[in-house]
């Protein structure tokens, strides 16, 4: 992989901007935007960026810092899905609480935030509770977002409980957008500043990138990313009003960055900030260490929501100006949903044997294809083929042994091809007496982002074990059958 950004020059100055941030407060609640780990998105568009590099960046705080993470009421009502990992918000947070303790990262509480008295939520609030782990509720703020004296009231932010914290830095997580992060931070702000401690609130960012340019694709790629919440980069207007200096932010914290800063200044007696690029700390710019590569990969990136856009709104997921928003960067950047070197491939495949296919990139440059057969699903057949390729096995040499496959055909009772998974653990098991099969499973691991594109909407079994591998998916908006399920 070529790399485009240096992490540890980003670990070093972000750690710094952080710091420094931390020494104009008694205490500083810092709300993290986008994941606090495994940021897949950033190390897509960023090649050297490491997923868990905010991590690295807040292991330096560890001995002074403390967790809150929030989650939505109507997030765990309706059982909402974080698409990416298939799994529902409320389980994200377990995740997100499960991961910080074994690193070593002092959890102080969850809240609850725009708590209506849903039975889904207290049931979850009874399952953190039964693991000993401190719920606190927040009702919607009485008079938000115009009556800014009733908001800064014991009416207002003074209705939700205090959360006791004990160390100089507070974190505020959660498992998506939308959460309250930035309700529960003022919240807090409000009741510190009744107990005379000088509170402060800043945002840990990552994207947009408020020093590179609005049109930069780094920038465009968060856009894309976040197509269906209608975010939208923008020059932030009170910063370039202020110190003549144009950032970039999004239409959301611009627009209501006047009722904040109106809070802010109204429960801390003093003006902090002057712009909402002001309250960031965004160092992501002074790592980048090639810029052509990090341009190339957020292009890559902006086809691949392209076409994660269109297979939601094939499975009714999300609405058709979602899709409409992506092809419009996509026609910004001069660029169609071909740009991937892997989408005429599969295609061609497809369309010349008749049956499903996929193609996949290899680190060198070369293109493999797999397409689906009685026995092997198109996943399968591709993931086989490229490990033949990397180990350099004949391709007529059949790695799956008969005398392993009819057992596991015997006692299956799906009609279906082999699933990748399936094929995986029948070579696990091959791999023990043959040794080219060993090496070839050895291999598995360089296909880890890897660009795959698929002729259909890859689902279920499949779609875990392909992203488990860490390749980077997408396909074309056709369901595998017309069967309705």
């Amino acid at each position: 992989m070529k790399v485009g950004f240096d992490n540890d020059k980003y670990v070093k100055i972000q750690s710094k901007k952080i710091k420094e941030r931390v020494k104009l407060f008694d205490k500083l609640y810092l709300e993290v935007g986008g994941k606090l780990f495994s940021d897949t998105h950033a190390s897509r568009v960023l090649p050297g960026f490491k997923p868990d590099a905010k991590l690295l960046v807040l292991e330096q705080f560890k001995k002074d810092m403390e967790i809150i993470f929030c989650i939505n009421a109507s997030d765990i009502a309706k059982n909402k899905t974080r698409s990416e990992y298939g799994i529902t918000y409320d389980m994200e947070m377990l995740n997100l609480i499960n991961y910080s303790r074994e690193k070593g990262f002092f959890v102080n509480s969850v809240v609850i935030t725009l708590y209506n008295n849903q039975n889904e939520v207290d049931k979850f609030i009874k399952k953190l509770e039964r693991h000993n782990i401190k719920t606190y509720i927040h009702t919607p703020t009485k008079g938000y977002p115009t009556d800014i004296d009733t908001i800064v009231s014991d009416d207002g932010y003074g209705a939700n409980p205090f959360i006791e914290t004990t160390k100089k830095l507070v974190l505020i997580n959660a498992p998506g957008s939308s959460s309250g992060k930035l309700a529960t931070c003022l919240s807090q702000l409000y009741h510190e500043h009744k107990r005379a401690v000088n509170a402060g609130y800043a945002k840990y960012e990552t994207f947009p990138v408020w020093n590179l340019p609005l049109k930069h694709p780094l920038n465009l790629a968060y856009e894309a990313a976040t197509a269906d919440r209608k975010d939208v980069n923008m020059i932030d207007s009170f910063h370039l009003e202020k110190y003549g200096v144009h950032a970039v932010n999004y239409n959301r914290d611009i627009e209501t960055f006047p009722i904040l800063k109106n809070i802010l200044n109204k429960i801390s007696k003093e003006e902090i900030y002057y712009s909402p690029t002001d309250m960031g700390v965004n160092t992501i710019a002074d790592a980048i260490k090639d810029n052509k590569i990090v341009e190339e990969a957020s292009k890559k990136e902006i086809v691949r929501r392209y076409y994660q856009e269109e297979a939601n709104y094939k499975l009714g997921n999300t609405e058709a100006d979602s899709v409409q928003r992506i092809k419009l960067l996509l026609t910004e950047l001069s660029i169609d949903e071909n740009y991937l070197k892997v989408v005429n491939p599969a295609i061609k495949k497809s369309k010349k044997c008749e049956k499903h296919a996929m193609a996949l990139e290899l680190p060198n440059g070369k293109i493999v294809t797999g397409r689906e057969t009685e026995l092997l699903s198109s996943a399968s057949s591709l993931i086989i083929n490229a490990m033949k390729v990397l180990t350099k096995i004949p391709d007529e040499i059949d790695l799956l042994s008969p005398s392993v496959l009819e057992p596991i055909m015997k006692l299956r009772k799906s009609k279906h091809p082999l699933s990748l998974q399936e094929v995986l653990v029948a070579l696990s098991i091959c791999s023990v007496t043959n040794p080219i099969i060993e090496k070839a499973l050895q291999k598995i691991d360089k296909l880890d982002g890897c660009d795959v594109h698929s002729t259909y909407i890859v689902q279920n079994g499949d779609l875990k074990s392909l992203k488990s591998l860490g390749v980077y998916l997408t396909s074309q908006s056709v369901f595998y059958s017309n069967e309705l399920f």
